[in-house]
This record gives structure tokens, sequence and C-alpha cells, in this order.
């Protein structure tokens, strides 16, 4: 089994560390780490260093740094356009597509999303998708935290400007013709990828996105879920850029 990494604010500039908050608790208290054991530190920017446990206490564990690496960021960009759904479906999107390489996650306020994100509520409900994505990027051993974005999210017209700037924007539509398997990918830069929520996209954003530059696409035959069409255009794009 692969060590556990735990996120820290910056990593270690020495070699001996003391890791306490909440992720210390988690290693000394919840996954109880032994001495000698070995954990990976990460800053969630690329930044690792990989460390031998040399003294638990309570709710911390002091450590000794033994190796350092730095993962560049990832180009092409893979940034998912996700239409808020409902219930737990959005967060269980957000831990899947982190887990499957996401590299930033846009909470996206479609016309036919039911859930609405309103005043201190829609804060508190993209507060949930960070956490979710931070607990996911740990579990998958990421060095690179995904980012959310969003104010707490994202109108229609917000996301039609993103795509204006991107290298390349795909939407997820069942009617689409061509596939995301065959589309044109750039080699450098931004890829777009907008899934809509639990309705779908309207047409009227289907033709706001594609006036944009996006283009729409399908990944087969059947209709998924707004909690596994993000996830499954990831690994069709992780595979074709070479990333798996």
């Amino acid at each position: 089994m692969s060590a556990p990494l735990f996120l820290v604010e910056n990593l270690p500039a020495g070699s001996s560390f003391t890791l306490d908050g909440p992720e210390g608790h988690h290693a000394a208290t919840v996954q109880r780490l032994r001495v000698g054991e070995v954990l990976i530190l990460a800053d969630g920017r690329g930044g690792t260093a990989t460390a031998e446990v040399t003294a638990v206490g309570r709710g911390s564990v002091d450590v000794a740094v033994r190796q350092r690496a730095a993962e560049p960021a990832a180009d092409p960009r893979l940034v998912v356009v996700q239409g808020i759904a409902k219930g737990d479906r959005g967060e269980l999107a957000v831990q899947a597509m982190t887990e499957t390489g996401v590299d930033e996650i846009v909470p996206w306020a479609a016309s036919r999303s039911v859930a609405q994100w309103r005043g201190d509520r829609g804060f508190k409900a993209r507060d949930k998708w960070a956490a979710t994505a931070r607990e996911a990027a740990k579990q998958a051993r990421r060095s690179w935290l995904p980012l959310v974005a969003g104010d707490p999210d994202c109108s229609t017209k917000q996301v039609a400007a993103r795509i204006t700037d991107a290298a390349a924007a795909f939407v997820l539509h069942e009617e689409a013709t061509e596939r995301l398997t065959t589309a044109a990918l750039p080699t450098a830069g931004e890829i777009v990828l907008v899934v809509g929520p639990e309705g779908g996209v309207s047409d009227a954003e289907v033709a706001t996105f594609r006036d944009a530059g996006a283009v729409p696409v399908r990944l087969g035959s059947a209709v998924l879920r707004t909690s596994t069409a993000g996830v499954a255009a990831l690994a069709v794009l992780s595979t074709r850029l070479h990333r798996w």
C-alpha cells in the first residue's frame, strides 16, 4: 500500500517537521501511524516531501524529511464546468473527478439546475465541494489540489467567457454527432468540459456555448447521470492525453 498523503500549507524547509492540527490528528489518532512508517507531505501545488515518522504525540506526529519532489502543473489543463445538482450528486461528481485527475471544477448555475446556490447557502455548498475535492485528492495521493472556482457559482455568461479563452471546449450532449473519443485536442492550454445538471443542457445554453467556441460531443449511446458523465469524459481525455 502506498504511503498516506497529508496536506500542509507549506512544505518544511528543514529536515524535521511536526505535523499537527487536523492533519496531525488524522495521522496520529485516525490512521494510527507508528514510528518508522512513511508518509507524504504535499502543499497542493505540486510539491511533496517523503518523510519518516520519528515520534507520535497526542494529535501530532514528528517526521524526518527524506526526499523532496516537485511535479509540474498539467498541460493541457482539464477544467470541468459542472452543473449544480441536487442532493449529494454534485459532491459525488467532485469526488470522482478529483480522483480521475481534474485540474479545476467550476460550479455552474445552469437553467435546469434544481438546486440553487443563494446567499450563505451557496458559499457553504461551494466550500463543501472544495472540502470534498481536498479529501479526494489526499485519497488519490495527488500532489496538485484541484481548484474549485466560483463566487460561489458561475453563470452561463461567465462560462461562455471561460470557453472563449480556452484552447478547446466541449459540451457533453446526448444529441451531438461528434464523439469525444475522436474530437481534435490541443497540445497545450486549457480544455473546458461542460457537464449539465440532471435535466441536461438547454438548447439556448448549447447555442451560447457553441457561439463561444465549444463543440457539442457525446460519449456513447447511453445517457449518463450528471454525477458520472464528467468522470467518464475525464477518463477519455486522460487516456488520449497520455496522462494514463
